[in-house]
This record gives structure tokens, C-alpha cells and sequence, in this order.
């Protein structure tokens, strides 16, 4: 850790917040003579990468000048009046729940421009595509790190258009339809979560994360909460995404270019279940407690439901596209995570943001490899994959193959990889749940769960048996296998995944204080 000055880190922060909408404005000018190199396409190109690179290596300064020893505190804090007859400020901070989303972010938006710069989407020309990253990744950031509830929604809904447009403009087939049904499901929920965070800020007279934190309802009346818990709570719920408001998300990752669906798994879902740990739980709890039980039930059927859908798409014969496998997975993981948040214990928090940056990591990583099969076989049909001349990546392609396969194992929970980590000690939560909740209820909850990942094991050691051993490699065409961009653009990913899951304490001791002072009401 480095000793930073805290005006320093307010620097760092707004710095991170802004100058991606600065560089999406800059990528849309003509380049300069002197950077363009071979072509202002490559130009616009290598801004992206820039840009990108430099707000990941501000994120990393601003997390090694975070204090370690005092993570439940709001550090490099700015905090500035914006609209006085509503009461509504500019107030940056961040704590040990929002810096690891912070750092993720901006991972995964540098490694998706890098990718990019080697391996542009087809479709329109990548000025507005570069443009459009930086727009999406500003909005993101400015999710994780705001502290004012009228910011948040304006921040939550300033990644939706320019998904929208990565989906509809650069997507494959069906992205139309894909794109609309993304943004309508999205706005949506996002007007009725709107209604609920007016309720709340209006009922307790401020909009500042913060105090109301603090307060812990106690400012609230119980049927406020109630309400307020319902309405943020569906919007949240469509952006997570929960069973049965998921049906988006498939349709979108399955038509999304590879880098749409790396952000849109790795970085946007997060947005949904932030909002529950940073608004709902410590903001509403008892309108939270009312709704707890609910949000478990969901949780679980959407771990089963997930499951079942996968391995119906992995079967022999059912035509499954393994982008759309992988995006019904994602429903099942974020079931771990709202089971995790809905047993109101730090232990189960503490397990759902686990499971939160342990999902980012793997599946993004699962979408580029998959991105990555579709360009060398122009599908990404399993039966395709696993036919007699399929993929036997092991033959045709081992580090791809082998790549594939730690990824599999790492998605459905293997001890001593990150995705081990998070699912348990929501599980955990869940075994023994906040003072007043059902606990037997929630034992049914736990055994279900644990049944999901029963499931989950077994579509995803399908999906490795069917595409990594299917076929001879006589059989078959040899395939190019790992390329230099896409190593440079993967291995991140797989380091940080071996990191976490061997070295748990580095993200649960940043965790763990914060979240215990969110569910003590603001009391460390």
C-alpha cells in the first residue's frame, strides 16, 4: 500500500468518473495526423486502449492508496451541492464494498478494448463503437461510485444506451429484437425503482447515501420501507438478473458481440445486486426483512431453473448455442448472490459481493473463450461443436481447450478457485439468517441451493466433455489455437481468478468492516 494524500484520492476518483465520457467525445474527433498510423480506424482503436489503460491504472493507484486498516470508512469523498431545492449532491466515495467493483470494472473494460483493437466486432466503423465502451464504462464506474440515490439512477441508467446500440449495431443474429427487449425490460423496472428512491428521499428529507445509511430507517415509517423495498427492489431485481425477470438477458448475450456480453456478465449485473447491499439493506431494513423470505424463494428457484436450462441446451440433439448456456448460468450464480444478500448476515453479504467479482471474472472470461470459438468455427452451436468433426479442442487446440476447461471448473464452485468462495459462505448465510427471519424456511432454501450446484456441475462438465474431448483431431480441421491478444487479454483473468479462490482474505478484508458497519446502521 502507498501513502496518498486524500485530496490526491478525490482527484483519482472524479478522475475515474469522468474522463471516459471526455474520451468517448474525443474518439467520435478526426485523429490527428501524427497518431494515426495505418488508418484512423486503428487510430480510434488504439484510444480506446488508452483511454481504458489509463483509468485501470488510476483505479489501481486509487486501490493501493485506499486504507486497508479502515475499509468501512468512505475515503476520497467529494461532496458538493448540485441541486439545493432538492437537496441533491455530487458526492463521490468509496469503501470496501464498492472499490473491488470499481477495479473490475475497469479491468474488464481495458482487456474488452484491447481485445477489441485486434478483434473488431463486424458491423459500423469503431469510432462510435469506442465511443460507446467509454460511455458504458464511465456509467458503471459512476454506479459503484456515487453516494447521492438521484445520482445512482441517473448513473444506473446511463449504461443502457450504449448496450443497447453494442448490442443492436455490432450484435449477430436476432440482435434487434434483442437489443429492444434489453432496453424495455431495463427502463422498466427502472421507472418503478425510480418511484421508490423518490419515496425514500423525499420521506426522509435527503438523497445522501450516507446519512441515510446511518439513520437505518429509523426515519422511515415500516410501510414506507415496504413500499420503497418493493419498488427499488423490482428494479434492481430486472438488472440482477432474478428468476422471472431474466428472460432478457439470454436473448441479449446470445446476440451481443463477444465484448457486449464480457461487460454485460461481468460489469452490469453487478449494478443490480450493489444496489440491494448499498440501498436496500442499510437504507430499508425492515421493509428488507419483509421481502427477505421472497427474494430467497426467487433466489433459488433461479438456481434450479438456471440449471435445468443449461442442461437441457448442452443435451445431444437440442441445437443449444453455448453463449445462451452461459448466460442461464449466470442466471443460476446470481441466485447464489441474492440468496446470499436476502439472509440479511455478514456472512452472507460478505459471500454475494464475493460471488459478485468471482462470477465477473469467470464468466467474462467463459464469454471471451466462447467469442473466441464462434470466430474459428462461425458458430457457437454445441451440436456444431461436438460433432464428429466438431471441436476436440484438446487435439485441435490444447491451450484453448485446456483454457476452456479451468474455466468450466472454476464456474461450478471447485475448491480453491474464486467461484468456490462466494456461493459458500452465501450458503452459509443462508444456513443461519438474520435474527427473525424463518430459519427453517431458509434451511429449505440452503438444501435447494445446494442441489443447483449439484446441477451446475453437471451441464458444465457436459459442455467440457462434449466440446474439449468430442472427435479424433484427424477428424477434424486444426484450429488456430491462443493468439498473443487473446492471451494478453485472458490471463488477467485466469491469475486473478487462481488469486482469489487461493487468497480469500485480500477481497473479504476489505468486505467484511464495511458490511458489518451497513447492517450495524452506519455503527462500526
Amino acid at each position: 500500500m502507498i501513502d496518498i494524500s486524500e485530496s490526491v484520492m478525490q482527484f483519482l476518483l472524479a478522475f475515474i468518473v469522468v474522463v471516459p465520457l471526455i474520451g468517448a467525445v474525443a474518439a467520435l474527433l478526426p485523429a490527428p495526423p501524427g497518431l494515426r498510423g495505418r488508418s484512423p480506424d486503428q487510430a480510434v482503436l488504439r484510444h480506446g486502449v488508452s483511454v481504458t489503460g489509463v483509468i485501470l491504472v488510476a483505479a489501481i493507484v486509487l486501490a493501493l492508496g485506499f486504507d486497508r486498516g479502515h475499509p468501512s470508512k468512505m475515503q476520497a469523498t467529494t461532496d458538493i451541492q448540485w441541486i439545493p431545492a432538492l437537496n441533491i449532491h455530487l458526492h463521490l466515495g468509496i469503501d470496501g464494498i464498492s472499490l473491488p467493483l470499481l477495479v473490475l470494472t475497469a479491468l474488464l473494460t481495458f482487456l474488452c478494448a484491447l481485445y477489441s483493437y485486434f478483434k473488431m466486432p463486424s458491423g459500423p466503423g469503431p469510432k462510435a463503437f469506442v465511443a460507446l465502451l467509454l460511455v458504458l464504462e464511465s456509467g458503471t464506474l459512476a454506479t459503484f461510485a456515487v453516494l447521492d440515490l438521484v445520482l445512482f439512477f441517473l448513473a444506473f441508467e446511463m449504461v443502457l444506451i450504449p448496450m443497447y446500440f453494442l448490442i443492436a449495431r455490432w450484435g449477430g443474429a436476432e440482435r434487434t429484437a434483442a437489443a429492444w427487449k434489453f432496453i424495455l425490460y431495463t427502463l422498466l423496472g427502472s421507472v418503478v425503482m425510480l418511484l421508490g428512491l423518490l419515496l425514500i428521499g423525499l420521506k426522509a428529507g435527503t438523497f445522501d447515501m450516507v446519512a441515510l445509511a446511518t439513520d437505518n430507517g429509523r426515519g422511515l415509517t415500516t410501510s414506507v420501507q415496504v413500499i420503497a423495498v418493493l419498488a427499488i427492489g423490482i428494479g434492481l431485481a430486472v438488472k440482477t438478473p432474478m428468476f422471472p425477470l431474466h428472460s432478457w438477458l439470454p436473448d441479449a448475450h446470445t446476440a451481443a458481440p463477444t465484448v457486449g456480453s464480457v461487460l454485460l456478465a461481468g460489469v452490469l449485473l453487478k449494478m443490480g445486486t450493489y444496489g440491494f447491499v448499498r440501498i436496500v439493506l442499510p437504507i430499508a431494513p425492515h421493509g428488507m426483512h419483509t421481502f427477505a423470505p421472497y427474494l430467497a424463494a426467487f433466489a433459488v428457484a433461479g438456481i434450479i431453473y438456471g440449471s435445468l436450462a443449461c442442461l437441457a441446451l448442452a443435451k445431444q440433439g437440442n441445437k443449444g448455442d453455448l453463449k445462451r448456456l452461459i448466460a442461464y448460468s449466470s442466471v443460476g450464480h446470481m441466485g447464489f448472490v441474492l440468496l446470499g444478500i436476502a439472509s440479511m448476515t455478514p456472512t452472507g453479504v460478505n459471500g454475494a459481493l464475493f460471488a459478485n467479482i468471482a462470477h465477473g471474472l469467470i464468466t467474462g472470461l467463459l464469454f471471451f473463450l466462447v467469442g473466441a470459438l464462434k470466430d474459428r468455427y462461425g458458430t457457437a452451436d454445441l451440436d456444431t461443436l461436438a460433432g464428429a468433426t466438431g471441436a476436440a479442442l484438446y487435439g485441435r487446440a490444447p491451450r484453448l481447450g485446456g483454457l476452456l476447461a479451468f474455466a468450466a471448473v472454476a464456474s461450478l464452485g471447485l475448491p480453491g478457485l474464486a467461484g468456490f468462495w462466494g456461493e459458500m459462505l452465501a450458503m452459509f448465510g443462508a444456513f443461519d439468517p438474520a435474527a427473525g427471519l424463518s430459519r427453517p424456511a431458509f434451511l429449505t432454501f440452503v438444501a435447494i441451493a445446494a442441489l443447483g450446484t449439484l446441477l451446475t456441475a453437471a451441464y458444465l462438465l457436459v459442455v467440457v466433455r462434449r466440446v474439449c474431448m468430442g472427435g479424433k483431431p484427424s477428424e477434424g480441421p486444426q484450429l488456430a489455437d491462443i493468439q498473443g491478444y487473446e492471451f494478453a487479454a485472458w490471463s488477467p483473468l485466469v491469475a486473478l481468478t487462481v488469486i482469489a479462490g487461493l487468497w480469500p482474505a485480500v477481497l473479504l478484508g476489505l468486505t467484511d468492516p464495511a458490511v458489518q458497519k451497513l447492517l450495524a446502521g452506519g455503527k462500526s
